[in-house]
């Protein structure tokens, strides 16, 4: 049982390079799959791109089947058309043990930018079902998932990680807005996007007091069905350059594959708002805003995801006794799950050497009672007694220290070896 994570992360990296290889629309997400699946076919995987991860997940039986870290880095460099470069060559992939580890903090919200962040249940979840829905998982990869989702839950339900502002889009208009704004209320906000992200943005905004709401997103009903649940103005897309130079707060949260807003584009809607200040939070991954528009002049404040990580890292400082209470749970459940795991691998190969052996003790002492037919009943009993009782102690050395190393996570070695030494079948 082998289990592998490449890891792009807010933590390994810039935004820069998690935009050249997200997987940030469905069509390139479905994809990424096809080119993964017929480069290792005899793998089951899982791709995760978010706003502040690009993370593909592996595992398989046997390790010969497994994708190497440098496999994927070379399929990450040629499915994005990028040279395999120094960034890429440095991404970190985790195995076995810390790899599941790794997943169960992910899911959990110990890894995210914004500790206990709940959107990052439903898009694991959706990765999940995704990868399902394209045949890539199996056996490994449902165990592996289902147990983080329920790790998920117990974190979140015995701990306080998830209590106060816990979205990226809570800390990050809490944090940037106010240091530029006194108060919402007054403001006109622009929200481009109708996903998850937006929905928590408006949540946290219309808290603030916030009443003049104007939200665009390229599905009209999708905006209209926000509008009306927040109190807010669903316009058409083709407003938004009129609605940019109205508006004092802009959040962007699409799932477009370059820039929506071009700095050449904003500079003209600053020739009609009089150069107001106006607050940009940018949660795009790729970025919707050209990072050159926080240049246009001083009264424009853009601030993107890779800006929150000093924020954050504040939240992280102050609640770390529940982040110590996350983490036992997580080391328990990953313990939990490892043990139940490789007592199941090594299940079989137990199984087929006590039959093994036991055919020839059967063998053998058939072959000795046909010779010596003096023996009674009862001293045919005591001999077999005395030849069981030999054969477990010889086995009972390598079969223990299998069941040990089951324990610990690592028992893939010993197990080959003992295939070979005693030529047990498949």
């Amino acid at each position: 049982m082998n289990f592998q994570v490449v890891v792009c992360s807010h933590e390994q990296s810039d935004l820069d390079l998690r935009e050249k290889i997200a997987f940030p629309d469905e069509e390139t997400l479905i994809k990424g799959y096809d080119v993964l699946g017929a480069l290792f076919p005899k793998s089951e995987q899982v791709i995760l791109s978010t706003c502040n991860r690009v993370e593909i997940y592996t595992a398989q039986e046997d390790e010969e089947d497994l994708p190497t870290r440098d496999g994927i880095l070379h399929f990450l460099a040629d499915f994005h058309h990028l040279q395999l470069d120094a960034h890429i060559l440095k991404i970190p992939a985790l195995t076995d043990q810390q790899a599941v580890s790794h997943l169960f903090r992910v899911v959990s919200g110990l890894d995210s930018m914004v500790l206990g962040e709940p959107q990052i249940v439903n898009q694991v979840k959706q990765a999940y079902k995704v990868a399902h829905e394209k045949s890539a998982c199996g056996p490994l990869i449902h165990a592996w998932f289902q147990d983080a989702i329920h790790v998920s839950a117990r974190v979140r339900s015995e701990t306080a990680l998830a209590e106060g502002k816990v979205s990226i889009a809570s800390v990050a208009v809490g944090e940037f807005g106010k240091d530029i704004f006194e108060t919402f209320s007054d403001k006109e906000v622009l929200v481009i996007g109708a996903g998850e992200m937006a929905e928590e943005a408006l949540t946290y905004l219309t808290d603030e007091g916030v009443r003049q709401l104007f939200i665009v997103n390229r599905n009209e009903q999708r905006a209209a069905g926000l509008a009306a649940k927040f109190g807010g103005e669903s316009r058409p897309y083709t407003d938004l350059d009129e609605l940019l130079a109205r508006a004092d707060i802009i959040i962007s949260a699409t799932g477009a594959n370059r820039p929506i807003v071009t700095a050449e584009q904003f500079a003209r809607t600053r020739k009609l708002n009089r150069q107001k200040d106006v607050f940009i939070l940018d949660l795009g991954a790729p970025r919707d805003f050209e990072p050159a528009i926080s240049k246009l002049d001083d009264s424009v404040f853009l601030f993107d995801i890779d800006d929150l990580e000093q924020t954050c890292q504040r939240n992280r400082e102050l609640r770390r006794k529940e982040i110590n209470r996350g983490e036992a749970i997580i080391e328990e459940q990953t313990q939990k799950f490892m043990h139940a795991l490789y007592h199941r691998a090594t299940g079989p190969v137990v199984k087929r050497l006590m039959e093994q052996w036991s055919q020839v003790r059967d063998q053998e002492l058939e072959r000795l009672f046909a010779r010596m037919t003096h023996l009674s009943e009862t001293d045919q009993q005591e001999v077999t007694y005395a030849i069981d009782r030999v054969l477990k102690k010889l086995l009972h050395p390598p079969l223990q220290t299998l069941k040990d190393q089951a324990r610990e996570g690592t028992p893939h070695t010993l197990m080959d070896a003992l295939r070979r030494l005693f030529r047990l079948s498949e």
